[in-house]
């Protein structure tokens, strides 16, 4: 009989050290990377704790890895993309071991303007979406939803009451 072996039971190569540089830094030049990431990678190959941070050191001496750069990038992007909001964007960031500083510089490339007008635009959206009847229990709904993209509660009620005058 054929059997499928468990992911648990396989084991990865761990690679070498002339190869665990090329490849990380393949790895961060391939996107923008924070330690975080890196480590990680490096965690799941197994790789010793003593050659982990010679290669870190490494990638940040060489620029492969540039935090405040990655932070920028990160919060453009999820913002732009995902449409998240400045709470999500900062506990994924911490979630990344990001210190608190870097993460205002991150949160800083959000132009408020645009914040606010996708916030607008995401509570219209959702708005239509919702097949909810009662119109406190539709706000409550749209509310939540956008509270979970990292929205702030009071910036959600303002553009609600700014899009739909109940």
């Amino acid at each position: 009989m054929w059997r499928k072996e468990s992911s648990s039971n396989r084991t990865k190569k761990s690679w070498n050290s002339t190869e665990l540089q090329e490849k990380m830094m393949a790895f961060c030049a391939y996107q923008e990377r924070c330690v975080w990431d890196a480590k990680r990678k490096m965690q799941e190959r197994e790789v010793a704790e003593e050659d982990q941070e010679q290669v870190l050191e490494y990638l940040i001496q060489e620029k492969f890895i540039d935090e405040e750069r990655y932070v920028r990038a990160f919060a453009r992007g999820k913002f732009n993309f995902k449409k998240w909001g400045k709470n999500r964007i900062r506990m994924e960031l911490k979630m990344r071991q990001i210190p608190e500083s870097l993460i205002k510089i991150g949160l800083a490339e959000i132009d408020p303007f645009a914040y606010y007008d996708t916030l607008c635009n995401q509570v219209e959206l959702r708005w239509q979406k919702e097949k909810e009847q009662d119109p406190y229990k539709k706000k409550y709904k749209v509310s939540q939803y956008l509270m979970s993209k990292g929205y702030e509660y009071d910036l959600i009620r303002e553009a609600i009451d700014d899009s739909f005058q109940t």
